[in-house]
C-alpha cells in the first residue's frame, strides 16, 4: 500500500450533483465492485459522463466486455491493499458496492483520506429525476428493512400499490439495482426499496444534499445478524436505524420489537411525519393490528379513536398459506405503507387474494402419507427460524449450517424443546448438537456428515422421515447462511424439496412394483 495521498476533493462540486440533468462530466469516480450493483453503478455514471474506474477483485467475461463498451475502465486484482493505481486516480468520490464492509483496506482508506464514500442508494437519489413519475416530478421512494421479512413486506407493499392504481416497482437489495429502476424508461410513481443494513451503514455516512428523504419507512425487526461486517450489534442497529432518517409521512416500526420503536423516537425526520404501530394485537389509534382474527387499520383513517377499517381476515389468509405469525405481521406492515400513500382497503385485500410468497420461505413442498414437508430455506438466522418454528411448533426441524458468528443456543433454549426431532447439517454442526445437548436433551439429534452437496439433503430427509409421524411437519429452517454446501438458500431449499419428492416418487414406485410382482407360493 502506498503512503501517498490522492487530491483533496472538491465537496462543493459534489453539493451541486444532486440532479441528472447537472454536469456530471468529468467527475473522477472509482467504482468498487462489479456484481450486479457495481456495475448499475458504473453504467449511470458513464451515461452521465463521469470519469469511471472500477476496481474488483473478480469480473466476469461479460462485465469485463461490457465496461469499455460504456466507457468505464477496469482494474482487477487482489484488494487486500490500496492498489496504486487507484491512488493515483485520485478519485473525487468513492462509490461502494454493499459487498465492501467498513474495516476494508479501500474503505478504510478512503475514509481516511477525506474522499467522499457514497452507496449506490445515495447515487441513485441524487439522480431520481431522470425519468419523472406521471405527475412530472421524481417519484417516491418507500423504505424497507428489518433482519427478515425484508424481500416479502418489500412485493407485498408493491404488489398493494399497484392494486391501487400506482405505476410502483420493488428495487433495491430485492435484486433489481435501484439505479435500474430510476433509469427505466417506463417511469414509476413510487419505488419499494429494500435496503440491506450494508447499504443502510453507506447511506449513514453523508447527510447533506444527497441524502435521501423516503415518503414512509418501516424497520420490520431487529436481532442478530451481520455482526463479522458490522463488527458489533450496535454498529449493525445503528446501520438499520438509518432507514427512518428524513422520512416525510409515516415512520411504520414493530410494536412487539421494541428497538424499532426507540430507532423512531431517535430518527431525525421531517416534521409533520407520524409513527404508525403494527403488530398481532389489538390496535390503538395509530396502529395496524388485529381484531378477533380481522386485520384492522386504526391509523389511516379521520375516526380513528373510535373506528376501524378492515383490511382482510385471518381466515382469508389462511386459505392462500399466509396466515403464519410473521406473515400476518409483514402483511400488516406492508398494509401501512401502502395505506401511508392513499391505496384503499379494497385494494389491499384484493392485491391479498392474488399474491404469494417466493420460493423457499414456509413453503409447503409436499404433503405426503400424513406429513407436511415445508421448506424455509430463507431462514437464515436464529431470528427467521424462530418465526418458523412458532408456526409449526413441534416440528421435526432440519438446521445448521454457517452461523455468521451467531450463537444459536438461545434459538434451541427457546424452541428446541417442542421439537419433535433435530436433523442437523451443515460445517457448523458441533454448535448446534451442543447447544441441544445443554437446552433440549430429551430431543432426538441426528447428524448429517455428508460434506457432498449432492447427497446432504437425500440423507436429512431420510433421517427426518424415520422420526416423522402421521400429522407431523418437517420443516428446513436452518437458522444460517448456506454457502459452506450450497451456492444459496435458494439451492439448499431446490435440494430439500427434490429430495423430499425423490422419496415420495420412490415410495411411490415401490408401492407400485409391489402391486404387480405375482404372489407367492
Amino acid at each position: 500500500m502506498t503512503e501517498e495521498s490522492p487530491v483533496t476533493p472538491d465537496p462543493s462540486r459534489l453539493d451541486t450533483l444532486t440532479s441528472w440533468n447537472v454536469d456530471w462530466k468529468g467527475l473522477r469516480v472509482a467504482v468498487l465492485g462489479l456484481a450486479s450493483t457495481g456495475f448499475s453503478v458504473a453504467d449511470t455514471l458513464a451515461e452521465l459522463g463521469a470519469d469511471v474506474l472500477v476496481l474488483t477483485e473478480t469480473a466476469t467475461e461479460e462485465y469485463s466486455r461490457l465496461l469499455p463498451v460504456i466507457g468505464a475502465r477496469l482494474w482487477e486484482g487482489p484488494l487486500a491493499t490500496v492498489p496504486d493505481e487507484l491512488v493515483a486516480f485520485a478519485p473525487e468520490v468513492v462509490v461502494a458496492s454493499p459487498g465492501f464492509p467498513p474495516s476494508h483496506a479501500v474503505v478504510s482508506w478512503a475514509r481516511e483520506s477525506g474522499v467522499p464514500l457514497w452507496g449506490d442508494i445515495e447515487l441513485a437519489w441524487r439522480v431520481r429525476d431522470k425519468v419523472p413519475a406521471a405527475s412530472g416530478e421524481p417519484a417516491e421512494w418507500v423504505f424497507i428493512t428489518g433482519t427478515n421479512g425484508k424481500t416479502t413486506t418489500t412485493r407485498l407493499t408493491a404488489t398493494m400499490l399497484v392494486e391501487g392504481g400506482l405505476r410502483a416497482a420493488p428495487c433495491g437489495n430485492i435484486g433489481v439495482p435501484i439505479l435500474d429502476a430510476v433509469r427505466d424508461p417506463a417511469g414509476f410513481d413510487v419505488l419499494v426499496v429494500e435496503l440491506s443494513s450494508h447499504q443502510l451503514w453507506y447511506l449513514g455516512l453523508n447527510d447533506g444534499p444527497g441524502s435521501p428523504s423516503p415518503h414512509s419507512a418501516v424497520c420490520l425487526n431487529l436481532a442478530d445478524d451481520h455482526l463479522v461486517w458490522h463488527g458489533s450489534f450496535d454498529a449493525y442497529r445503528d446501520a438499520k436505524a438509518h432507514v427512518y432518517r428524513h422520512t416525510r409521512s409515516a415512520c411504520v416500526y414493530n410494536k412487539a420489537d421494541e428497538a424499532t420503536l426507540h430507532m423512531v423516537e431517535d430518527a431525525d425526520v421531517v416534521e409533520g411525519a407520524r409513527a404508525v404501530g403494527f403488530d398481532l394485537g389489538t390496535p390503538g389509534p395509530s396502529d395496524l393490528g388485529l381484531v378477533d382474527g380481522i386485520l384492522v387499520d386504526r391509523a389511516f383513517l379521520e375516526e380513528r379513536r373510535t373506528s376501524a377499517l378492515e383490511l382482510t381476515t385471518v381466515e382469508a389468509l389462511a386459505a392462500r398459506d399466509l396466515a403464519a405469525p410473521h406473515i400476518v405481521a409483514n402483511i400488516l406492515a406492508a398494509a401501512a405503507l401502502a395505506r401511508s400513500l392513499g391505496v384503499e382497503p379494497a385494494a389491499i385485500r384484493s392485491a391479498l387474494e392474488h399474491f404469494r410468497l417466493d420460493p423457499h420461505r414456509i413453503e409447503v413442498v409436499a404433503r405426503h402419507a400424513g406429513v407436511t414437508w415445508v421448506d424455509d430455506s430463507k431462514a437464515t438466522n436464529p431470528h427467521a427460524a424462530a418465526s418458523s418454528l412458532a408456526a409449526y411448533p413441534g416440528a421435526v426441524w432440519v438446521v445448521g449450517g454457517q452461523l455468521k458468528g451467531v450463537d444459536i443456543s438461545e434459538l434451541v433454549a427457546l424452541r428446541g424443546p417442542a421439537s419433535r426431532a433435530a436433523v442437523v447439517i451443515g460445517i457448523e454442526r458441533a454448535e448446534v448438537v451442543a447447544a441441544f445437548a445443554r437446552h433440549a436433551p430429551a430431543v432426538p439429534v441426528f447428524e448429517v456428515d455428508d460434506a457432498e452437496t449432492e447427497t446432504v439433503m437425500d440423507r436429512a430427509v431420510e433421517l427426518a422421515a424415520a422420526v416423522a409421524g402421521d400429522g407431523d411437519v418437517v420443516l428446513l429452517a436452518p437458522a444460517a447462511a448456506s454457502f459452506d454446501q450450497f451456492t444459496g438458500y435458494d439451492d439448499r431449499g431446490a435440494r430439500f424439496a427434490a429430495a423430499v419428492r425423490a422419496r415420495i416418487d420412490g415410495g411411490a414406485e415401490r408401492e407400485r412394483n409391489d402391486d404387480a410382482a405375482p404372489e407367492g407360493h
